[in-house]
């Protein structure tokens, strides 16, 4: 497993629709490992495959929270919403891709979703609380959609000034 370095925006493969995986192969499977060790490592809940490079429409989460419940790390490839709740929900949001931002962000408090698995079999779960908000999130970046593109203009050109300032002190590192 190798540990996989997280791109921060703006960067333009942030912004790009990607592209869906026509078969689970060995490299969707390393990949997916991959994602994993790197989300643990972040800490986050959720990353999806273009924050780490890649154009392929896979997204890793784990949301379990309580330390004395075992992991429940989930891939997911091809990912579509197949059905959401009237009802929705507010959760403060952030991102491996913005970090140290946060922002609360209204989504749908449920979700269907549909995905391929790395078993190559057909899944489908219908999520809630934080799973639905992560699973949600995911989805948007295999859209191009991050989730400062919810909030007002002037909120998301402060974080992105203060994410090209971040960029800017890394690069001297």
């Amino acid at each position: 497993m190798t540990l996989r370095p997280i791109l921060i925006h703006p960067d333009p493969r942030l912004k790009k629709e990607c592209a869906p995986v026509p078969a689970i192969t060995d490299d969707i499977r390393i990949l997916a490992e991959d994602m994993l060790e790197t989300m643990y490592d972040a800490p986050g809940v959720g990353l999806a495959a273009p924050q780490v490079g890649v154009m392929s429409r896979v997204i890793v989460m784990d949301c379990v929270k309580d330390p004395e419940a075992p992991p429940r790390p989930m891939v997911l490839v091809n990912p579509e919403i197949t059905w959401a709740s009237e009802a929705l929900n507010v959760y403060e949001e952030g991102c491996l891709s913005i970090p140290e931002q946060y922002a609360e962000v209204e989504r749908p408090a449920q979700v269907r979703v549909r995905w391929l698995g790395l078993d190559g079999e057909v899944h489908e779960e219908t999520f809630d609380g934080l799973w639905a908000t992560c699973v949600q999130h995911e989805i948007d970046h295999l859209n191009g959609k991050l989730f400062i593109d919810y909030l007002k203009p002037l909120k998301r050109q402060m974080i992105t000034r203060k994410m090209e300032k971040l960029k800017r002190e890394r690069a001297r590192a």
